[in-house]
């Protein structure tokens, strides 16, 4: 396992939903001190290092996000199951009888996410899609009391249970959180990669929290560096899968991602044009999406302060918010590989023409 692979591990199988992100942050700093000048945060955790390659250069943005989807405990039954709420956008379906981590301040508690049995159900009940509030998760508890002795309180929150796995000899990644910890590894690579030449600006890498609750990190994390050009770098869907088709085309292993525009943001062209001529360069494929639901921090980015540049790069991943999602190690070294070429051209004079553009 190389360093791309062990951290990308590392990043999966690290806890953290919106509001508690605390484990990843302290990871990414991990990562981002021995290839940075300094460490900044904001008052909600986001984290970013800083590189200069050039002090009268334009601050550049590459941002991933530290949450995952989880849940948060609301409620203890008398008999002692948990009753729970979503953070971050969950299916039902995708839930039924897989495992889970309950973490309180007495320590963490396995539990399985259960429901009615398909034996005791009426035939309604059988072609209705689920919903979150008949699904419970039994921690083993003999009643309330006991659970609240194992420490368990409303508000205590919730992840997957799931280890980071490969597939193809290493050639695709697995396991939860890619959304978004990929972006976060795609962060510290390009930082990385940075390490050797120059580049003609400041470099901001790192990651915001609160993506998957309403880019709430993204804003202040904006209001923090006052970026000139922003990437937002995340997962996008897989369209390769079957009954997943679209009018796009977006597979797994064909090239880095770039969304053209979402409910949140569309993409500045002028950036967008210099990200395509870049990997037709560098004979990148690329590969683009538009969504009219979703979106990314570049939501926030590009309308902070007077304006700014974004683009949302990433890489087609499959089964996205679940317990396990699949994505493509060329697509993240490919992806990696342009936003480094890209950073070296964004000089003052670039930048100052794209906001003309």
């Amino acid at each position: 396992m190389d360093q791309m692979e062990q951290r990308l591990k590392e990043l999966t199988e690290c806890d953290g939903v919106p509001g508690h992100e605390g484990a990843v942050r302290d990871l990414m700093k991990s990562y981002l001190e021995p290839l940075s000048e300094q460490i900044i945060t904001d008052r909600l955790g986001s984290v970013f290092g800083i590189k200069t390659g050039a002090e009268a250069g334009p601050k550049i943005m590459l941002a991933g996000h530290l949450d995952e989807i989880g849940f948060m405990v609301t409620q203890i039954t008398a008999k002692g199951f948990l009753r729970f709420t979503q953070l971050g956008g969950w299916w039902p379906h995708n839930l039924l009888s897989h495992r889970v981590l309950v973490k309180t301040r007495k320590g963490d508690h396995i539990g399985l996410i259960g429901s009615k049995p398909p034996h005791v159900l009426t035939p309604n009940e059988r072609s209705k899609v689920l919903q979150l509030k008949d699904l419970y998760i039994d921690i083993g508890a003999k009643n309330e009391e006991d659970a609240r002795e194992m420490g368990i309180r409303p508000g205590d929150w919730i992840v997957p249970v799931s280890d980071f796995f490969t597939m193809r000899s290493g050639e695709l990644w697995a396991g939860k959180a890619l959304d978004n910890r990929a972006g976060c590894s795609l962060a510290v690579e390009v930082l990385s990669r940075l390490q050797e030449g120059s580049h003609p600006n400041i470099v901001y890498a790192g990651a915001t929290v609160q993506e998957e609750v309403g880019l709430r990190g993204a804003g202040t994390a904006a209001n923090l560096v006052q970026p000139d050009i922003a990437f937002a770098l995340d997962v996008g869907i897989a369209y390769d899968t079957p009954g997943s088709e679209s009018g796009m085309t977006c597979n797994v292993g064909d090239g880095p991602l770039i969304l053209l525009m979402d409910s949140s943001m569309i993409s500045h062209s002028g950036l967008r044009r210099l990200a395509v001529d870049t990997a037709e360069g560098l004979g990148i494929k690329i590969q683009f999406d538009a969504m009219t639901g979703g979106g990314t921090d570049g939501g926030k980015f590009h309308t902070s302060g007077i304006g700014c540049p974004t683009l949302s790069v990433g890489f087609a991943t499959r089964y996205i918010h679940s317990h396990n999602a699949v994505m493509s190690r060329s697509d993240f070294d490919k992806a990696a590989e342009l936003l480094t070429a890209l950073v070296r051209k964004l000089d003052r004079e670039t930048v100052d023409q794209l906001f003309r553009a």
